[in-house]
């Protein structure tokens, strides 16, 4: 015997419903890729700003170094630092995946917790951002060589 035989309609019909249901759930609870284009432009923002600092050549003046390029599965990271008298004052990040939606969603939350990190440890002893983890990599090493390049 056949669960949907055909002289038991109600079933054939709640099992539609269900189906239904299920299907219009699953595609309501698809998410737009629309809003992390608009987080990651603000981040360019301050990215853009930051780069701008003088350079100086003095230890007491403001040193602005760029570390390497760290190539991680999904594309290339790399950081520049701004230190003055010796304190890290600010990290940016130069390049970093970006080539679609998914990359740009999980950088403008990932971007912004990694230098927070990195300047309030005034290291690269920084955590790795759940979600981010390529690309928290590729910021530790990248800002560990700018570090050292800077002699701190």
């Amino acid at each position: 015997m056949h669960a949907l035989k055909k002289n038991r309609p109600l079933r054939r019909i709640v099992l539609a419903s269900a189906a239904t249901v299920s299907g219009m759930v699953l595609l309501l609870s698809l998410k737009p890729h629309t809003s992390p284009t608009l987080a990651t432009a603000s981040t360019k923002s301050p990215t853009t700003s930051s780069s701008s600092s003088p350079t100086a050549g003095s230890s007491s003046g403001t040193k602005s170094i760029t570390g390497d390029t760290v190539q991680t599965r999904w594309g290339p990271v790399q950081v520049r630092v701004t230190i003055k008298s010796g304190t890290l004052t600010d990290v940016t990040a130069v390049s970093y995946p970006q080539d679609n939606p998914r990359d740009q969603e999980i950088n403008s939350y990932a971007l912004p917790q990694l230098r927070r990190e990195a300047l309030a440890a005034q290291s690269a002893q920084i955590d790795t951002v759940s979600g981010a983890t390529y690309t928290s990599d590729g910021y530790r090493q990248s800002l560990q060589s700018a570090l050292d390049s800077a002699g701190l």
